[in-house]
């Protein structure tokens, strides 16, 4: 494999053991990106000098101990994140002078590791849709398919790591922003259980609290590159350290044969094309064939539609918080004339918008039951493995998002429906791994997703390398 499809593990040996250079290797990736990065348009904030700069330290080391796992490596970083000196706007208009005054927390332990930064990566307006587009730094495309989104809110990071301008990336995950744009691209992707790696840092003002729902997480190569960029991530900030530490326990499956996997590959909640549940079958089947037990029928024992709604009003609630006081009202007063069991689209984001404690505690609590069902089945069953989405890559559509809509086997479905799918993992605060599972018929990635039970994170991450290794389905685009 080339120098610049290689995963970041991969490189970080091959420059301790000098075998090249980070120069070489960061300027390897400066060109692709200066020679491909203009039909694509994924890394939108460039720090090539300074990262030339680190690379020229990491090599002029005169210790001969490594700096960390990721010794030399350069890589790129959602724009959500902080890098001093550098904006973070998140793809809003009103934060474009926001520059930042130090590095993120996330960053500050990536460049512990050895790590330096190339530049940082586009989203969409607020990190709030499924494609990654805004007013500042334009439109990103699929490396697959130019004509085609790479997903969002982490769309270019997916896209630059499928392109090979970057050896590892960095996102972030509330309605499947790590793993949309992983299924779209046909990277790995990992959603951790929430609260395992700090928020600190992933922001437009210091200082924010922990969100509810929301969690950042890695995207890579290789899934053995998402256990080492979790590892590095996570843990507590500095004020908790002092009374907690993180300790994942290390996955018990060491082979396929040894998971017990139930497979769901449809539902009329919200159905997907007969592409994406016929690949799901066949990854079951696939698994069936080297010995690992496999159900197609075996489900967490909790109504999906009433977790579904749960989900849409805890997500609302943290997704609307940001609203002006003008707008809030307006919601407010379309909340307050509905029936109190409407639970359709506008209805759930009207109510979800203004939540009120009393009523967000008692949402809590019904999450909690659903937490408790999902404990139960993962002491049966290893992993649960679903869709991402139901399609694959779609056109670019810049429509507002009301109007927009979706082709699944030719039928509209609302756009947003299909956060069903990633909404599993994230309303239960459990983790999620996407990985590739092959192309399709028109040539476009399919991910699915490995959802494990609470801090299995080293479960599912294993499991999506043990099935890589098997059946070798990660592929990179041919630019040209």
């Amino acid at each position: 494999m080339e120098i610049h499809n290689l995963p970041a593990y991969e490189l970080a040996e091959k420059i301790k053991n000098k075998e090249i250079s980070s120069l070489e290797v960061t300027e390897l990736f400066i060109e692709r990106i200066e020679k491909y990065d203009d039909d694509i348009n994924a890394v939108v904030i460039r720090t090539f000098d300074e990262a030339i700069d680190a690379a020229k330290k990491v090599d002029n080391q005169k210790s001969s101990d490594p700096n960390g796992p990721l010794h030399g490596v350069p890589m790129t970083i959602k724009e959500s994140y902080n890098i001093k000196g550098q904006s973070t706007t998140w793809g809003i208009g009103a934060y474009k002078g926001n520059i930042a005054k130090e590095d993120g927390l996330a960053v500050k332990r990536l460049k512990s590791a050895g790590a330096h930064f190339l530049g940082k990566t586009n989203v969409p307006l607020n990190l709030a849709d499924f494609q990654s587009y805004n007013d500042i730094y334009g439109t990103t495309g699929n490396p697959w398919d130019t004509s085609k989104t790479p997903g969002g809110s982490s769309g270019g990071s997916a896209a630059a790591l499928a392109a090979g301008f970057t050896a590892l990336e960095a996102g972030s995950d509330i309605g499947g922003s790590i793993r949309n744009p992983a299924h779209y691209c046909g990277v790995f992707g990992h959603k951790p259980s929430h609260g395992i790696i700090p928020s600190s840092g992933h922001e437009l003002i210091p200082n924010v609290p922990e969100p509810d729902l929301s969690v950042c997480g890695p995207l890579a190569k290789s899934a053995k590159d998402l256990e080492i960029a979790l590892d590095v991530m996570s843990g507590p900030m500095e004020r908790r350290a002092k009374g907690w530490q993180l300790n994942l326990p290390e996955s018990s499956r060491m082979s396929l044969k040894d998971f017990k996997v139930a497979v769901w590959c449809n539902d009329e909640l919200a159905p997907v094309s007969s592409e994406i549940a016929e690949r799901c079958e066949e990854v079951g089947r696939n698994l069936s064939s080297v010995g690992a037990k496999v159900s197609f029928s075996d489900r967490p024992d909790h109504d999906f539609l009433k977790a579904e709604i749960n989900y849409q009003l805890l997500l609302q609630s943290v997704m609307q918080s940001g609203m002006s006081e003008e707008e809030f009202k307006k919601v407010e007063e379309i909340a307050s004339k509905l029936e109190p069991n409407d639970n359709s689209v506008d209805a759930l984001l009207a109510k979800g918008t203004v939540l009120s404690h009393r009523n967000w505690i008692r949402q809590n609590y019904a999450r909690e039951q659903i937490k408790i069902s999902w404990a139960k089945f993962f002491k049966e069953w290893d992993l649960l493995i679903c869709p991402q989405l139901a399609t694959t890559a779609i056109k670019h559509d810049h429509r507002k998002i009301s109007e927009r809509t979706i082709k699944v086997d030719n039928q509209d479905q609302r756009y947003f429906q299909q956060i069903f799918w990633p909404g599993l993992a994230v309303n239960a605060h459990l983790p999620s791994t996407v990985f590739p599972t092959g192309l399709s018929i028109e040539g476009m990635p399919i991910g699915l997703q490995a959802i494990g039970g609470a801090y299995e994170d080293k479960t599912t991450i294993k499991f999506a390398e043990l099935y890589e290794e098997e059946f070798k389905a990660f592929e990179v685009p041919n630019l040209k």
